[in-house]
C-alpha cells in the first residue's frame, strides 16, 4: 500500500510544481517516491510567470538526451569496428537462439533488419544458397497481400514468385504491423539446428566458466 502523505507534504509538491520544478528536484527536496509524486503532479498547471523558465528546462532534457546518445554511439563506434567470421557467426546464434524456432529451423519476425542480418548469416556465414530458402510472409486481412509480398522479397533478396506461401489471419493489426512477419526456413534444415543448438551450449558452457 502506497505511503498516505500529510497536507503538508502534498502542498509542499503543489508548489514547487507550481513553480515549474521537475519530477527529480521536488524528489530531491522531498524524500518520498517518484512514483508518489509523479501521481501528485498530474494536472498541476505551471504557474504564467514559471512557463518560460520550465519550457527552457524541458529544451535543456532534450539537449542532455542528444549528447547521452552522442556519446552513447561514440562508446559503441570504439569497441566494435569490423565483425570477424567468429564474431558474427556468435551474432548470428545469439539472434537464433533469441528468436529462432526450438523444435524445426526456422526464423520468424517482424523486424527487417534482424531478418536482413539472419538471411546474411545463413548465405555468407554458413554457405546456405537462396536456392534452399522457404520463405512465407503472415499477415492480417487489413493488410494490403502485395505491399507486404513486395516489402519482404527486397528485404530477403528473394522474388516474390518464389514465396512459398501467404498466411492471412482474421484481425486487424495495420497500425502495429505495417507488413506483417516474416518467416524464413531452409530445405532440410536439420543440421542446422543441431549446430545452433552445439554453438548455444558452447557459447554458454565457455561464458559461465570460471
Amino acid at each position: 500500500m502506497a505511503k498516505r502523505l500529510t497536507p503538508e507534504i502534498k502542498e509542499r509538491i503543489y508548489y514547487l510544481r507550481r513553480r515549474g520544478f521537475s519530477l527529480n528536484e521536488i524528489k530531491a527536496k522531498i524524500p518520498v517516491g517518484y512514483g508518489t509524486i509523479f501521481r501528485y503532479i498530474q494536472g498541476v498547471q505551471i504557474l504564467p510567470k514559471y512557463r518560460k523558465w520550465w519550457f527552457g528546462k524541458r529544451g535543456g532534457s532534450r539537449k542532455r538526451k542528444k549528447i547521452a546518445e552522442y556519446e552513447a554511439e561514440k562508446r559503441a563506434h570504439k569497441l566494435i569496428k569490423v565483425l570477424s567470421v567468429k564474431e558474427r557467426t556468435i551474432f548470428h546464434c545469439a539472434l537464433y537462439w533469441a528468436e529462432g524456432g526450438k523444435r524445426d529451423f526456422n526464423f520468424t519476425n517482424t523486424d527487417p533488419e534482424m531478418i536482413k542480418i539472419f538471411v546474411d548469416g545463413l548465405e555468407n556465414i554458413f554457405g546456405i544458397p537462396k536456392s534452399n530458402f522457404r520463405v512465407s510472409i503472415r499477415i492480417y486481412e487489413d493488410l494490403d497481400k502485395q505491399k507486404c509480398l513486395t516489402y519482404w522479397a527486397k528485404i530477403v533478396g528473394i522474388a516474390p514468385e518464389n514465396f512459398v506461401n501467404i498466411d492471412v489471419l482474421k484481425g486487424k493489426k495495420s497500425g502495429k504491423l505495417a507488413y506483417g512477419m516474416c518467416r524464413v526456413r531452409i530445405r532440410k534444415g536439420g543440421n542446422m539446428l543441431k549446430y545452433m543448438a552445439a554453438l548455444r551450449k558452447r557459447m554458454i558452457e565457455t561464458y559461465l566458466s570460471p
